[in-house]
């Protein structure tokens, strides 16, 4: 076994979220949320290089030298991780972000019951946000994976690259990575329209076309399940007006005000027993909430998550309430 496949193996084992890998520095773990620098031989350039090699084919090698960095998927028979390779000071150097085998349960305790019920939507946009590392993949890989176990439906993913592996079973799921499949998510989602899905699954909704796409799917009677990098559900709402020149801000807000069924988002904190787990802020649009979307009233739209418990609201400091009180953390 070579190093890096030990330090894969290695990483699953301890049950690491990311690997830093650095020209001529100690490899760094990141375990818990926690920076551990590990012992083994300190890479130098010829060592990634072979690395490199072992992972890349030809085109994304040369794609890599163009474009300076590059993302990707990679599995073996230790498990699968999400690659991105970039340059740092002219070196080579490698992030990896592993990856989980199995997809969670939506019956876990972690999850809100209110979850179960997102995943029953025929139509609309649902959104799951959170930082960098705060788990909205593996949250959107578990409902889908609540879908495809429980209900009949023609589910199309678009993702860079493809992180969880699904297998058919109730449903049908076809997975398409940017770069291999298709040429961007914009690109993606036009042709998802022509391709029977029930519902879509977008990796990340990540510019003015694709959030524009986006709605427009969700408006035609399909179910859009994406992610955004943001920490709270009005910060979600403006984050995708803004994107919008101002002439188009108001036809967003109505489009948004139809189609926008939920936002989920979500931070790991850490656990007592040394983990990781997830608290949620959930925003339901009831038509109390989608009028506020419409008078661009967003900055209310933290009360109404106060007082809609009965929709399946919650907010972020009553989940982390919820969690002391269990002696979570």
């Amino acid at each position: 076994m070579n190093e890096f496949d030990k330090i894969l193996k290695d990483a699953q084992k301890e049950e690491v979220s990311d690997i830093h890998i650095l020209t001529g520095e100690k490899i760094v773990f990141r375990k818990q949320g926690k920076l551990e620098r590990k012992d083994y031989n300190i890479p130098n350039c010829d060592d990634i290089e072979k690395w490199i090699e072992n992972i890349l084919s030809k085109d994304e090698k040369i794609r890599y030298l163009q474009e300076k960095d590059i993302d990707l998927s990679y599995e073996n028979s230790f498990g699968r991780y999400r690659i991105n390779m970039y340059f740092e000071k002219s070196f080579l150097a490698i992030a990896i972000r592993v990856l989980k085998k199995e997809i969670k349960n939506l019956s876990l305790e972690e999850y809100p019951e209110i979850l179960k019920e997102i995943v029953k939507y025929k139509n609309g946009l649902v959104l799951i946000t959170g930082t960098t590392g705060s788990g909205k993949s593996t949250t959107l890989a578990t409902m889908i994976e609540e879908i495809n176990m429980k209900y009949e439906k023609s589910i199309l993913t678009i993702e860079d690259p493809i992180e969880y592996i699904f297998k058919n079973k109730k449903s049908i799921i076809r997975q398409r990575e940017i770069g291999k499949d298709t040429n961007s998510f914009a690109t993606g989602l036009r042709a998802a329209l022509r391709q029977d899905p029930d519902i879509i699954m977008v990796g990340e909704l990540r510019d003015l076309e694709s959030i524009e796409i986006a709605l427009t799917i969700a408006e035609t009677g399909h179910l859009v399940l994406g992610t955004l990098h943001t920490n709270s559900a009005s910060s979600t709402i403006n984050r995708i007006v803004d994107v919008f020149p101002a002439e188009k801000q108001e036809q967003i807000r109505v489009q948004l005000s139809m189609n926008l069924r939920c936002v989920v988002t979500q931070q790991l904190v850490n656990s007592k027993d040394g983990k990781r787990i997830p608290a949620f802020e959930i925003l339901v649009v009831t038509p109390a909430v989608a009028n506020q979307i419409l008078n661009n009233k967003i900055n209310q739209i933290d009360s109404f998550i106060e007082t809609g418990k009965k929709f399946g609201m919650i907010s972020m400091r009553e989940s982390l309430e919820i969690l002391r009180k269990k002696g979570k953390i």
